[in-house]
């Protein structure tokens, strides 16, 4: 490419920011342009700065991960995010990939593939690490919560992971920046899916599936 890749990096943690800076930054086709340590910054500057490629974080307080690629993606349909995340579970790859991100790869991985999917998803290619699709069919048992859980609508998701987590209605409403009520409703619709009817049950069924 005869310009630079102009990046925007989304993580809340700014030393795990900087990091990733000072390795794109040893490229010197790679440029940082913005940083945001939330996805409803990471909308804005999105906007402000048009990046080449958005490198995201999922889990972040605000509306999260998920969230923030479904929302750059309604905008710009053309935008290249590569989610960069410690989640390695099949449920996460599939929902980032549906919500729109071009790439995915694990924080466990080399420091020189977060160099490579950068540029392969900048060229126009699409980028998964190696073995994140195949490695992670469900344990005898769990295929039918797996589609149980592919039910579930993509605010759904999001409000099941939080109420997962031990979060309250309220806290997760505060965490979405929805309405107490709009997530009530949320919860009611998750556990009638999911054939459950307590917190707990839930929690179980994220923990089986390694979400939390």
């Amino acid at each position: 490419m005869d310009t630079k890749i102009r990046v925007l990096l989304v993580d809340d943690h700014a030393v795990v920011r900087a990091g990733f800076r000072l390795l794109l930054a040893s490229v010197d086709a790679i440029e940082v342009v913005a940083e945001a340590a939330r996805c409803e910054e990471a909308c804005k500057l999105y906007e402000d700065c048009r990046p080449d490629v958005v490198v995201m974080d999922l889990s972040m307080p605000g509306i999260g991960g998920l969230e923030g690629i479904r929302r750059i993606v309604a905008r710009d349909p053309e935008a290249k995010i590569l989610v960069f995340s410690i989640h390695d579970e099949k449920v996460y790859v599939d929902r980032a990939l549906a919500a729109g991100a071009k790439g995915y790869i694990t924080k466990n991985s080399a420091p020189e593939m977060l160099i490579t999917a950068v540029c392969e998803i900048a060229g126009g290619n699409a980028f998964i690490e190696a073995g994140l699709n195949a490695a992670y069919a469900p344990p005898a048992g769990q295929s039918g919560r797996q589609s149980l859980l592919a039910a579930l609508s993509p605010k759904e998701f999001d409000v099941f992971r939080l109420l997962a987590k031990g979060l309250t209605t309220h806290e997760a409403a505060n965490e979405l920046c929805l309405g107490v009520k709009t997530v009530a409703n949320y919860s009611t619709q998750i556990k009638a899916k999911l054939n459950v009817n307590t917190a707990a049950e839930l929690a179980r069924i994220a923990i089986d599936l390694k979400i939390i």
